[in-house]
């Protein structure tokens, strides 16, 4: 069954109009009125991208701006606002393929076509794909990374990373301590470490650098 897929036909101003956003206080209600006075920004082309706000979840059906909204004013969390509002957007493309937001163009071409039953070279399909296209490169989608904790407990002195929520557990084995007594006691003890998730290497040697230092030894 053919689904369709959301578009702007006016994308430079929905782009436009997501930068002032930013700067702008946050209203009771994303109106017409809001959009020509407090944006600046008149016109039917930047009417119409109220619509489409909505379906990215920035502006609930009443108008009311959502915690979306909010957080993609919040410029350290903008491109993830939108990374999410993407997967929403295109949900059915991802059912497709997951890293459809890693796609060439025409892999992702071909998904619209598939999806939609449109033809390639139609103004609504060619509509989806610039819209698409505008959006992932405002995005990130790295966001369970993003939105890990970067929680740290200090340790004679500096700091080890402590696991975000989903990370992958590891053991080490620490070999048995001799005293220097005749009559020593052998002691040995496991550390369970878990892992964060991520792909980052660099984060992986500096937890185990710190292990070496603090815990471990030279």
């Amino acid at each position: 069954m053919a689904e369709n897929l959301p578009y702007s036909t006016s994308i430079g101003t929905l782009i436009n109009m997501l930068e002032k956003i930013k700067s702008a206080s946050v209203p009771e209600r994303v109106t017409q009125d809001f959009v020509s006075t407090k944006l600046a920004m008149k016109g039917g082309s930047a009417a119409a991208c109220i619509p489409f706000l909505k379906k990215m979840g920035f502006v609930a059906s009443n108008g009311t701006p959502t915690d979306s909204y909010k957080e993609f004013r919040n410029p350290k969390k903008s491109r993830i606002a939108v990374g999410k509002a993407f997967k929403k957007l295109y949900q059915k493309l991802y059912e497709m393929n997951e890293y459809v937001h890693d796609a060439t163009d025409q892999e992702i071409l071909g998904l619209i076509v598939e999806c939609t039953g449109g033809e390639k070279d139609s103004s609504v399909t060619k509509a989806t794909l610039t819209t698409l296209n505008a959006l992932r490169k405002i995005s990130d989608f790295d966001i369970e990374n993003n939105d890990a904790t970067e929680a740290v407990e200090p340790t004679n002195g500096r700091a080890i990373p402590i696991e975000p929520t989903q990370s992958t557990p590891s053991q080490f084995q620490i070999p048995p301590q001799h005293s220097s007594g005749s009559k020593g006691i052998n002691l040995a003890y496991t550390i369970n470490l878990n892992l964060p998730a991520t792909k980052d290497i660099e984060v992986f040697n500096a937890i185990f650098k710190s292990l070496k230092e603090h815990i471990l030894g030279n």
